[in-house]
């Protein structure tokens, strides 16, 4: 299952992988319009890291002048420097650490934002090779992640880099002879950082995959909570979860070992070299070649570019971990949807009047590219004319929905509403006049108010009953301890599939569309429901162009004209009873696939 989910992965992110930090660059730009917080940041940064040096100055002159001479009131005046040097850094860290957070929180809450938006215009065709946890998951612990170092691992980088070189620059100052011996140890610490920064960047983003491994899996079992145990399936599916956290776990302790054992190597070369240092610098302050307070101001810088270099190997380990996270998202921002407006659309004709034309349209699931789903199709349905599609399992039905949508483009020929091509139409705009009423309708996390005005955001209140009456859905929503205002659950829960079908059916009536697209919408319903069911269809269908995959005998017959469909191709047109002479494929459907042998022998 593991294999699966990294093949489909790999699928969708077949492209080669950058090895430089171009993805880090990317995130950069998200920062551009903050240049305001930034630069507050940058001046406290400035601040805090220049205080900060200073302080080894102070102390070599304190122990020259003050220690060394006997002078109190030199060491009086001393004091009072250096608390006010420590006010500055103090105030300076308060100012670095809000604006340079503020600026973490923002970059991430638009990113998110960019990121869901970029998903949202992606076709259905991403989703074929794509997990939804998948997304999920860099939608939240990979822009997580990048909070935390824009927010803090960032802040820390630049103020150890402004200390490693303000640092290296003074005891190059202090003492030239022992500057030259911490050089020598710099080719020692920077080789381990570039190698094992390396492997660190490749162990993260395989380990943030993994974590996305465990969040698509729990997604999709906790979805089907109740299939699971009705199916005893929880021991199963409890060790496979636990295969999936194992197998990120295990990744995850590659990707801590890797960046302990850079942090132990680098903190081991650099205190040694400070250790060695110390002691021939003390031989210099025996020979009296230096005073104790220039090796003390040494050793203070010493140690401050050891702990900056040390700062750094944890810092390089999460910009590392960045750039694999940014990776995954830049990924997504940079799909390209298959399915986009062209340049200069062709407005559609207004008011809609819901022409339906299939020319000679031969289509290929991106999935199933050596397999036609539609296969020279034409078919054309008259404004205000209801079709019913009737075909075996695979002949196509699905598929042309799915190309009125256009949630795809067909390979051949051209697919229009109302006279125009979709594909030389903004899809926005054509999909506004076509509504779906489809066989598991979708039902939201919320109340029925908004469930309902999901088909038209900006309709009233009024608007909302009025299209619940006409679906013959205020009967039950009534009943619920808040009305209309009950919450529905978690994909409607709390509602029968007849209920859920009432409602998709209000969804449908208040959008108004041109065109109804009507997905086998009452094939899973008992008799009393389908009543119900249907005498809502007669409401929404009513002066209206309707195309129905029908599984049910009282959704053919009241047809306008049946469409036959197999293996991609229209083999027959007709009304019920010319169908059941003429053709044999109707008529063995009409036996096998329609409601009861008797409610066919009574129609014939």
């Amino acid at each position: 299952m593991s294999d699966q989910r990294g093949a489909a992965r790999m699928a969708m992110m077949d492209r080669p992988k950058g090895k430089d930090h171009r993805y880090l660059y990317r995130m950069f730009g998200f920062m551009k319009p903050y240049g305001g917080a930034l630069a507050m940041a940058a001046i406290a940064l400035v601040l805090t890291a220049g205080a900060t040096l200073s302080i080894g100055l102070g102390v070599k002159f304190l122990i020259d002048n003050g220690l060394t001479a006997g002078d109190p009131a030199f060491l009086d005046q001393g004091l009072y420097v250096l608390m006010a040097i420590v006010l500055v850094i103090s105030i300076g860290t308060y100012f670095r650490f809000y604006f340079i957070s503020w600026v973490g929180e923002r970059v991430v809450a638009d990113m998110r934002q960019a990121v869901y938006a970029q998903v949202l215009k992606l076709s259905p065709g991403f989703f074929e090779v794509t997990k939804t946890g998948e997304i999920l998951s860099r939608l939240t612990t990979d822009t997580s992640l990048l909070q935390t170092v824009i927010g803090s691992s960032l802040s820390i980088a630049l103020r150890n880099v402004l200390t490693l070189i303000g640092g290296i620059g003074l005891l190059i100052f202090t003492n030239a002879k022992l500057a030259g011996l911490v050089a020598l140890v710099i080719p020692a610490v920077v080789v381990p950082i570039i190698w094992y920064g390396r492997r660190v960047r490749r162990l993260s983003r395989d380990s943030q995959d993994r974590v996305a491994d465990v969040g698509s899996y729990a997604e999709e079992s906790l979805n089907a909570i109740r299939t699971v145990q009705s199916y005893s399936h929880e021991d199963v599916d409890e060790k496979r979860f636990s295969g999936e956290v194992e197998g990120a776990f295990t990744v995850a302790i590659k990707r801590i070992s890797a960046r302990a054992m850079l942090g132990g190597v680098v903190i081991f070369l650099v205190f040694g070299a400070i250790s060695f240092i110390l002691w021939a610098g003390g031989q210099d302050v025996i020979a009296g070649r230096i005073t104790a307070g220039e090796l003390t101001s040494f050793v203070f810088y010493a140690v401050l570019v050891a702990g900056a270099t040390g700062a750094l190997t944890e810092v390089i380990g999460e910009l590392q971990r960045a750039a694999g996270a940014t990776e995954r998202l830049i990924e997504l921002l940079e799909t390209e949807p298959d399915i986009r407006p062209p340049a200069h659309p062709v407005a559609l004709p207004d008011p809609a009047a819901g022409a339906v034309n299939f020319d000679n349209v031969t289509f290929h699931y991106p999935s199933r590219p050596d397999e036609a789903a539609l296969n020279g199709l034409s078919l054309d349905v008259k404004p205000g004319e209801t079709v019913a599609l009737v075909g075996p399992s695979g002949a196509g039905k699905t598929t042309v929905f799915q190309l009125l949508l256009r949630f795809y483009d067909p390979q051949g020929g051209l697919v229009s509403i109302d006279g125009v091509d979709l594909t030389k139409a903004d899809p926005v705009a054509a999909r506004s006049r076509v509504g779906l009423v489809a066989q598991d309708p979708v039902i939201f996390a919320a109340d029925a108010w908004e469930n309902i005005r999901y088909g038209r955001p900006d309709a009233s209140d009024d608007e909302v009953r009025a299209a619940a009456e006409a679906a013959v859905a205020t009967e039950f929503l009534d009943r619920l301890p808040d009305g209309l205002s009950t919450f529905l659950g978690e994909k409607g829960m709390r509602l029968s599939g007849g209920q859920k079908q009432r409602i998709a059916i209000a969804r449908a009536i208040l959008r108004d569309p041109a065109v109804l697209l009507l997905d086998e919408a009452t094939s899973a319903l008992d008799a009393e429901n389908e009543r119900l069911v249907q005498k809502a269809l007669e409401v929404v269908m009513d002066g209206r162009t309707t195309m129905a995959i029908a599984h049910r005998l009282a959704t053919v017959v009241q047809a306008d004209r049946i469409a036959v469909l197999e293996d991609g191709q229209l083999i027959a047109t007709g009304p019920h009873d010319a169908l059941l002479e003429s053709n044999p494929l109707y008529a063995r459907l009409a036996k096998l696939q329609f409601s009861a042998n008797s409610e066919v022998a009574s129609a014939t």
